[in-house]
């Protein structure tokens, strides 16, 4: 008698290394559709989307995109870019060395997302989707099409996870949601860089001048937006935009040329910076840049002390208000206790040398801490400092800090005659008083940029690697744990008071209010250590591009009234669960995450 067994069934799963698309539609077609639909969300964005005017931006007119229709526009053109790439057009291999597949996709998605989200937000001001004129019609079906087209690409599926049979069913739910995100995150991989053909070094000038244009019409346009669904549109079209071109391997390129041509990047990235008050018709949008430029100064000195050093400070803040208490004090204020004005240069010295003494005596004795335990150190730190600057009022302690009400009524500077607060005429450029300020901090930025560089490719800034990266084998190889430390910490404050010195003058009062632990409105060292850990720790780019971002999208956010900062905290986690090394990461920290990522061939001192 012979008994026949059989295995048991398993659940239909992909097999391993199956080649296809998301969407069951031929590849030669999808890629055709994808291509197709950019065009025509291209032309849609020339039509009419809605009959009236009522809604922000005007997108009535024919023959001319407005609004959240430029915006579109934009993601058609890249949709198109990357579908013509993936044929093998000639002359656009060089823009996706990784591939045009997975920035396709990422392209036509985010053309999708916006087109949908301007469609879906007419209808919902103006009372249904009988408002939309035949251009709204056309751009939602061609961004649908092209995404459903891009998604039908083929590529590498990932091998599929053993299925027990014994699982539950919420065991096989999370298996089905880890094999769709899978999926998923390889439908986006990119692919292996292409060697780009050998430039002349004037050409790639021009390519790194061309990409620093592009950052400040995409600043400029971003930090101009009027109004709340515009701004909303923007940060899809930025976010899909910039994601693409990573894929495509476009960033990592023009990143290879900057490292090639540093100086000459550095210097281009700051006269584009320079341009952008000189973009503006009045002083409105100067305000938030010259806030900004005060925000990412102070956080690229604590990413000497966090992103070399390693050392947690949250309490950085305090340095700061020491700089522009100081400053605020020798500037002739009536409510200074000190009867002395002091020009700004002698303002700007003693203010950063009295942040790094404070640097210096609070250092010393806890600098031979780690960890959590510094952490908790310099925060206790800068509460210190605004209890104490708050209860010097006379009342409670000497009358120096004016207590709650601070130092108000701080004059505007004036350097060799140029007065700060008046506006000035500059090559047919009218620029007013914070223009003025904006120059001047691009200036102070600009110094701290090059103290970063400079340190963290010498010798003491090798030593505040290695201990970042594990001090017991520091020590072990000689190097003097404290006396490295301190020298960063002294230096980091130093920073940060010389930023405090300026931020004093745009203020115009100094109040302990504004350098608490965390407050709704930057800079403070909780918003100050999220800018330097989402924009990259280690970089110089890094913390400026996180600075700008945090004080950037609050302010732009407001519209959501309470819901505000839960909507920002919501995307700080979901970034920092999806890039955990930042925005602009440092190579050797890139690496930490992201183990299959192909080691480059040099690294940099500072590992960028």
């Amino acid at each position: 008698m012979t008994t026949q067994t059989t295995a048991p069934e398993t659940p239909h799963t992909v097999d391993t290394g199956k080649h296809a698309g998301l969407i069951g539609i031929p590849p030669h077609i999808g890629r055709a559709l994808a291509t197709g639909g950019g065009v025509l969300t291209i032309a849609s964005t020339f039509l009419a989307w809605t009959w009236t005017s009522e809604f922000p931006g005007d997108l009535t007119v024919y023959g001319y995109p407005g609004g959240l229709q430029v915006l579109v526009l934009i993601g058609g053109l890249l949709t198109t870019l990357f579908g013509l790439a993936s044929y093998g057009v000639k002359g656009l291999g060089w823009l996706t060395p990784a591939g045009a597949d997975s920035a396709l996709r990422l392209s036509a998605f985010g053309a999708f997302a916006t087109a949908w989200y301007t469609i879906l937000a007419i209808s919902a001001q103006l009372g249904g989707l009988v408002n939309l004129e035949p251009g709204g019609w056309i751009a939602a079906l061609a961004t649908l099409a092209a995404a459903l087209g891009a998604f039908a690409l083929p590529f590498q599926w990932p091998a599929p996870e053993h299925v027990d049979p014994d699982d539950t069913a919420q065991e096989r739910l999370r298996q089905q949601l880890r094999g769709a995100g899978a999926v998923i995150k390889a439908s986006l991989a990119t692919g292996t860089s292409t060697p780009a053909r050998k430039l002349p070094p004037y050409a790639e000038i021009l390519v790194i001048v061309a990409a620093l244009a592009v950052g400040l019409i995409v600043f400029t346009y971003g930090i101009g937006t009027e109004y709340d669904e515009l701004f909303i549109g923007f940060l899809i079209t930025a976010g899909f935009g910039f994601t693409a071109a990573a894929k495509a391997g476009l960033v990592g390129r023009v990143s290879a040329l900057t490292g090639k041509h540093r100086n000459v990047t550095m210097i281009g990235a700051f006269v584009a910076a320079a341009a952008f008050p000189f973009t503006q018709s009045d002083d409105q949008y100067a305000t938030i840049g010259v806030y900004i430029l005060i925000f990412a100064t102070v956080a690229l000195g604590l990413n000497i002390v966090v992103g070399l050093a390693g050392l947690l400070d949250l309490g950085y803040v305090a340095f700061l208000g020491v700089g522009a208490y100081t400053a605020a004090m020798v500037s002739g204020s009536p409510s200074s206790p000190f009867d002395i004005q002091l020009p700004f240069w002698a303002s700007a010295l003693l203010g950063a040398a009295v942040a790094m003494i404070f640097g210096v005596i609070i250092g010393a004795p806890t600098l031979r801490l780690r960890g959590d335990y510094l952490a908790i150190v310099t925060l206790g730190f800068g509460e210190i400092f605004r209890i104490t600057v708050l209860n010097m009022d006379g009342t409670s302690g000497p009358d120096i800090t004016n207590g709650s009400n601070g130092i108000s009524s701080i004059p505007n500077l004036n350097i060799l005659g140029f007065d700060f607060g008046q506006e000035h005429t500059i090559g047919g450029f009218t620029i007013a008083r914070f223009a003025n300020y904006f120059l001047l901090m691009l200036l102070i930025t600009l110094i701290v940029v090059v103290v970063f560089r400079r340190s963290s490719d010498s010798r003491i800034g090798r030593a505040w690697i290695a201990i970042r990266e594990d001090e017991t084998a520091a020590l072990a190889m000689g190097i003097n744990g404290f006396r490295v430390k301190l020298i960063a910490f002294a230096l980091g404050a130093a920073l940060a008071g010389l930023a405090g010195t300026v931020q004093a003058h745009v203020t115009y009062t100094v109040t302990p209010e504004q350098y608490q632990f965390a407050h709704v409105v930057p800079p403070n060292s909780a918003f100050l250590l999220a800018a330097v850990v989402l924009g990259g720790m280690g970089t110089i780019s890094g913390p400026l591009v996180g600075a700008a971002l945090l004080y950037l999208i609050p302010a732009k956010l407001q519209f959501l009234g309470d819901y505000q900062l839960f909507a920002f905290g919501l995307a700080l986690v979901l970034l920092m669960r999806f890039r955990p090394e930042g925005l602009i990461p440092n190579r050797r920290r890139q690496l930490e995450f992201h183990e299959e990522t192909e080691a480059p061939t040099v690294l940099s001192k500072a590992g960028a």
